[in-house]
């Protein structure tokens, strides 16, 4: 390749990685707690991505808001699963996103989210070197910037199979340990028919025997008065 569209591609490389400000992270929510987690944006019109998945505990769902600056609430949902949102930040500022599980009295729940700000104004500081034509350029970025998306959906994808993974995993966990109590409960029943049936048959043939005694004197007195008649 030669040297001059490599340094291009490279530039162009670099643009597109430092156009995004990413943080992804996991974090354990407690029951009935409230956090938020805060990011800046630094223009107007920035895009802001906001990504998030429940991947284990109670229900699978927690209350989202999201808050721009000087507390304008953007967006708000309950008892969501996931959400994946993109907005325009129409404020430079810091931007606040909050989870909560008040609903939940005594389950935590692990939430995966990432929130990315895409500073769109890039292709004013593309490089420009000699020989190089801006329709090549602009070939290189379109080529970077698809790619950039490519790449985007398919870690979102990613992430969304992950938490159809946790979810079928836990329901898995759920059967099993519900089967495992239904057969312990229908041993526990077994087993206590089996000793009702012991004391049944037991009483029974306690009565049988009570009765066989006291029939006893009764024949012998009969036949004394037999005999000495």
């Amino acid at each position: 390749m030669h040297p001059r569209p490599f340094s291009i591609l490279l530039g162009l490389l670099a643009l597109a990685i430092s156009g995004v400000y990413s943080t992804a992270l996991t974090y354990k929510l407690g029951a009935n707690e409230k956090t938020c987690f805060f990011t800046f944006v630094g223009r107007q019109n920035a895009k802001v991505a906001f990504y998030f998945a429940v991947q284990s505990g109670g229900s699978f769902d927690v209350d989202y808001e999201v808050y721009g600056p000087n507390d304008r609430k953007i967006m708000e949902g309950q008892k969501e699963r996931q959400g994946d949102f993109v907005f325009t930040a129409q404020t430079p500022g810091e931007y606040r996103f909050c989870f909560g599980n008040e609903m939940s009295t005594f389950a935590d729940k692990m939430v995966d989210f990432e929130i990315a700000v895409e500073d769109e104004a890039t292709s004013a500081l593309l490089p420009q070197k000699a020989g190089s034509s801006p329709e090549q350029t602009s070939v290189l970025e379109d080529v970077i910037f698809k790619i950039s998306g490519q790449l985007s959906t398919i870690s979102r994808m990613q992430k969304y199979f992950r938490t159809r993974e946790n979810r079928n995993f836990s329901t898995v966990r759920s059967t099993e340990q519900r089967i495992f109590n239904f057969s312990l409960i229908e041993v526990l029943m077994m087993v206590g028919m089996a000793g009702l049936q012991v004391l049944v048959v037991r009483f029974f043939f306690q009565g049988a025997r009570k009765g066989e005694l006291t029939a006893i004197p009764i024949r012998l007195c009969y036949e004394e008065e037999r005999t000495f008649c």
